[in-house]
């Protein structure tokens, strides 16, 4: 048994029947942060009369086929295929089972080429040939050696082909509109905002990444982005992402620059992108130097318990995204990545929270970490059964501040009973929604402080 490598070399030329489409006019990508993506394709196409197979190459290779639009006057469209089995080596010797190669040999001594007609028997665990009267099977083993095909499959495209059937009433010269809905395309949002506690001011810089795992190369295309959570059906429910947000938001009511689509908004870039598959292509879409902004400590609650041990606080940047606080800008779904100078002026990564879709005029909490220096320990001091719906409970909250600046805490009792109802507290608190309530804790540096109310809640 001789072993040989093997190179694909084939005859290339273009189907008889099909008419190509030629390559884009124009090319435009609508990109959902669901995997999802719509796409226009504006190509030229020349035909005679009558019925014939117009192919468009280079299409998306996640095409979802029941979603294509084709348009054009004067042209009824048939039928539509969509073929995806790309050209490859292997592909290629694949499709030649049961067939006839030619199987070139070189001779590494002298250089002679030696040429054998074989037929293909199997590609199953590697190549089989049957040469005359002997079997043979190709190895990789770096003899120079090259198979050569008649001719390429009708079956195999060397990029995504979309061909569709058209019957044309009359000759036709013009551009015709191809538009589908692919996976493989998303985009996501990010930001780095650098705090300055002494300024009170967060420099803010967003970028989004767009992602391309189509199969397919989409050049110049002009791109716009879609912000928002689409509702998908169940047989497509797999690609769309559950988004879970950490960061407070309390919603705005302002207007941003970001155009509006139905109930969601639309981001363009500005100028033609190339996304190439396999490809994360960064672009920036929000800047601003100077928004006003604070940072604040947080503990929230649950329930009513003692502990023993005092809980640290959170650390918490905020900032409103509205055109006063100097952003005015909806803010997509992402992560808020924050970074402090340190003393040589260098920028400190200090920690991250993710936003939701945040419409303009909104107040973001970021959650960037807890504090070693600031804790509160809750004490139950009593408990009341006032009926079998209903309790009161009288705590007391130790908020210590190891800091040497003083501070202000902000404390939450969240999820609360139907009905639930603060009767008496030690500081001036708010109902912050129906099921919460908070109180700000002042403290002093290097102090302490202790809030206590009482608490009717039932059902």
């Amino acid at each position: 048994m001789r072993c040989a490598t093997w190179a694909v070399i084939g005859l290339f030329g273009t189907t008889a029947f099909a008419a190509d489409s030629g390559e884009d006019r124009a090319l435009s990508l609508t990109i959902y942060n669901q995997n999802l993506a719509l796409v226009e394709h504006v190509r030229p196409l020349k035909l005679a009369a009558g019925r014939q197979r117009v192919e468009f190459a280079g299409v998306s290779a996640q095409i979802v086929p029941e979603t294509v639009s084709f348009s054009a006057a004067n042209l009824d469209l048939i039928e539509q295929n969509f073929d995806y089995d790309l050209l490859t080596p292997t592909k290629l010797m694949e499709k030649a089972v049961g067939g006839k190669v030619r199987l070139v040999r070189t001779n590494p001594a002298t250089g002679a080429e030696t040429s054998e007609t074989a037929e293909v028997l199997s590609t199953t665990g590697g190549t089989v040939l049957r040469i005359g009267s002997r079997i043979e099977v190709l190895r990789d083993d770096n003899l120079p050696a090259r198979v050569i095909f008649d001719k390429v499959p009708d079956n195999l495209r060397a990029r995504p082909t979309l061909s569709v059937l058209v019957d044309a009433e009359q000759p036709i010269d013009q551009d015709v509109k191809l538009t589908y809905l692919s996976h493989g395309l998303s985009w996501a949002a990010d930001y780095v905002a650098v705090f300055d506690e002494l300024r009170g001011a967060l420099s803010v810089q967003g970028w989004i990444t767009l992602t391309n795992t189509s199969g397919t190369t989409f050049t110049n295309a002009r791109a716009q982005l879609v912000a928002g959570d689409l509702h998908i059906t169940d047989s497509e429910s797999a690609w769309v992402n559950d988004q879970r947000n950490k960061a407070q938001r309390i919603a705005g009511t302002a207007s941003g620059t970001a155009q509006p689509l139905a109930d969601y908004y639309v981001y363009p870039i500005k100028q033609l992108t190339t996304i190439a598959d396999k490809q994360d292509k960064q672009v920036s879409f929000l800047e601003s130097a100077n928004v006003k902004a604070s940072k604040g400590y947080e503990v929230s609650f649950g329930g009513f318990d003692s502990s023993d041990q005092p809980l640290s606080a959170q650390v918490r940047v905020r900032f409103s995204n509205s055109k006063d606080a100097g952003l005015g800008e909806q803010m997509p779904s992402g992560v808020v990545r924050v970074y402090a100078r340190d003393a040589r002026g260098q920028p400190q990564f200090i920690g991250e929270d993710r936003i939701g879709h945040t419409s303009a005029g909104s107040e973001i909490a970021l959650r960037i970490g807890d504090a070693f220096d600031v804790t509160v320990t809750p004490t139950v001091l009593q408990t009341n059964r006032i009926n079998k719906r209903t309790t009161e409970y009288q705590m007391s909250y130790l908020v210590r501040n190891a800091k040497g600046t003083p501070i202000v805490l902000t404390l939450r009792q969240d999820d609360l009973w139907r009905t639930n109802e603060v009767r008496a507290e030690s500081i001036k608190g708010r109902r912050t929604d129906a099921d919460s309530f908070a109180w700000d804790v002042p403290v002093a540096a290097n102090g302490e402080a202790t809030l206590t109310f009482t608490l009717r809640q039932g059902w």
